[in-house]
């Protein structure tokens, strides 16, 4: 099922050249990335290493906006360690990922409630959901 969106808040504008060993920039000016192969020695990031960052930015985002419903504060130190993983079976490619949630002095209990809430609302997980293996650890 798609879901529409009522109001745009914000429309983020890129272009890329040359693909996995190209560059991509914003239309604003504040992104300039070069983009080497995953694996590569090329000075650039990858598609996969872009994704974490923004998936792990956006999950912080949503454990925060969870935090606030229940009342609680986040630590100032929680962070998300995200691996994607680019993979293939038979002649397909396909991704996979582990978010990897830190909660400093957080009960487990409360943390795991935090991090399912989250993986709930946040954009990401929801466009990823049912498409692609995600692993949701506490560390």
């Amino acid at each position: 099922m798609i879901n529409n969106i009522e109001t745009v808040l914000y429309t983020g504008k890129t272009v890329t050249t040359g693909g996995r060993q190209g560059e991509s920039r914003s239309d604003d000016g504040r992104l300039e990335v070069k983009l080497s192969p995953p694996g590569s020695s090329g000075s650039g990031t990858n598609p996969e290493q872009l994704l974490g960052a923004g998936w792990s930015a956006c999950f912080i985002g949503a454990m925060g906006k969870a935090a606030a419903a229940l009342k609680v504060a986040l630590p100032t130190d929680v962070s998300v360690a995200t691996e994607i993983d680019l993979g293939k079976t038979d002649n397909a490619f396909f991704l996979q990922a582990r978010l990897n949630v830190s909660l400093p002095g957080i009960d487990p209990i409360l943390a795991r409630t935090l991090v399912d809430a989250a993986h709930q609302t946040c954009p990401y997980s929801k466009a990823t959901r049912g498409n692609i293996d995600v692993t949701i650890n506490l560390i």
